[in-house]
């Protein structure tokens, strides 16, 4: 499978800038995979698909504030910094990117805050972009933390091309955010609203919570036209044995299991065993989804619209079938849908 299969011409003005008024009436495309239908729906439709028994699998991660803006010493550049992950709490260690990477060198330092209450040293060039930031701060580490998110911004990707508004630091996590960790939203999962989970509740679909902490690397770009070549970095991922417990005895029963996005998928996938059981796990994955790939626990999935060559599409194009899925994008493109991080939603079953 080659990375120019997953080529197709995305309009600008189909790049969602905001989420829609209500969570739940994002526009929904539903592909039936033994059917070959298209059928075009809202959101909220999707409690008709789903029926008591089945279950949603959901990434309860929680978006943490990792863009920051700071100031470099002497000369007094701004300097952005996205925080990737923490390397080690107690010396303050972090793993960042930052921008524009020519002007950071090791040993420069870098201040935040209006009152620059907060100063950072680069000790390490991890990667092109990438370097290793030691925060220089005597307080406790709750304290610490607590500058973070009062100095960070909320992690919008950079196809939202606009400044960050209010109404983000709510719409860019889902209502079952729990477990803080993640650099970017488990997008599938923000079209829930309470209303609609009730509603599924009420009807006897079950839920079972995962974690996936959502890195930069599901959205790094593929750089190699053999995509058995492509590297994922690795996400932290925790599920716990009642929700390996609860999947495993709908599956058993022949129930629906519905992936509540990539990261989901991508988590439980991760955690097969030889007789094709979803396993308890606390780790981290690197796994890497593209056609042709034979899918063990989920026969159901909600995805966005997701952008050209992205690792994000190749996985839904596993599932859908790639010639199915490329034809749904089409009609997604033609129709008018919204694409990415607040663009509208896919049902595939």
């Amino acid at each position: 499978m080659k990375l120019s299969k997953f080529a197709f011409e995305l309009p600008d003005e189909l790049l969602s800038q905001y989420p829609p008024e209500h969570r739940d009436e994002s526009r929904l495309m539903v592909l039936n995979r033994k059917e070959k239908t298209i059928e075009h729906k809202t959101f909220k439709d999707l409690i008709n698909y789903f029926d008591e028994g089945d279950v949603m699998v959901l990434n309860n991660t929680k978006v943490f504030p990792a863009r920051m803006f700071g100031n470099k010493e002497k000369t007094g550049a701004e300097i952005e910094v996205f925080l990737l992950r923490e390397l080690n709490a107690e010396n303050r260690l972090w793993d960042v990117l930052v921008d524009p990477a020519r002007k950071i060198r090791i040993g420069n330092k870098l201040f935040f805050g209006e009152d620059d209450s907060l100063v950072a040293e680069v000790i390490d060039n991890t990667t092109s972009r990438g370097r290793t930031l030691r925060f220089l701060f005597d307080g406790p580490y709750e304290e610490f933390r607590k500058k973070l998110l009062e100095l960070g911004q909320t992690p919008l990707p950079k196809s939202i091309n606009r400044a960050v508004e209010p109404e983000d630091e709510e719409r860019y996590q889902t209502i079952f955010a729990k477990n803080e960790g993640a650099v970017a939203a488990p997008t599938a999962g923000l079209h829930f609203s309470r209303h609609l989970l009730k509603r599924l509740e009420i009807k006897g679909v079950d839920f079972a919570e995962m974690t996936l902490h959502v890195g930069l690397g599901t959205f790094n770009s593929v750089e190699v036209e053999d995509l058995s070549k492509h590297k994922m970095d690795s996400e932290k991922i925790h599920i716990p044995a009642k929700t390996a417990d609860r999947i495993n005895d709908a599956k058993a029963n022949k129930k629906r299991i519905c992936a509540v996005g990539t990261t989901v998928m991508r988590g439980i996938e991760s955690c097969v065993s030889a007789n094709q059981k979803l396993n308890s796990f606390k780790g981290w994955t690197n796994k890497f989804i593209f056609p042709e790939y034979d899918f063990s626990i989920a026969n159901a999935m909600v995805t966005n619209f997701h952008l050209p060559k992205s690792t994000l599409m190749m996985m839904a194009a596993s599932f859908a079938g790639y010639d199915f899925l490329m034809e749904a994008y089409e009609v997604a493109v033609k129709e008018g849908y919204k694409f990415h991080t607040y663009g509208d939603a896919m049902l595939i079953i």
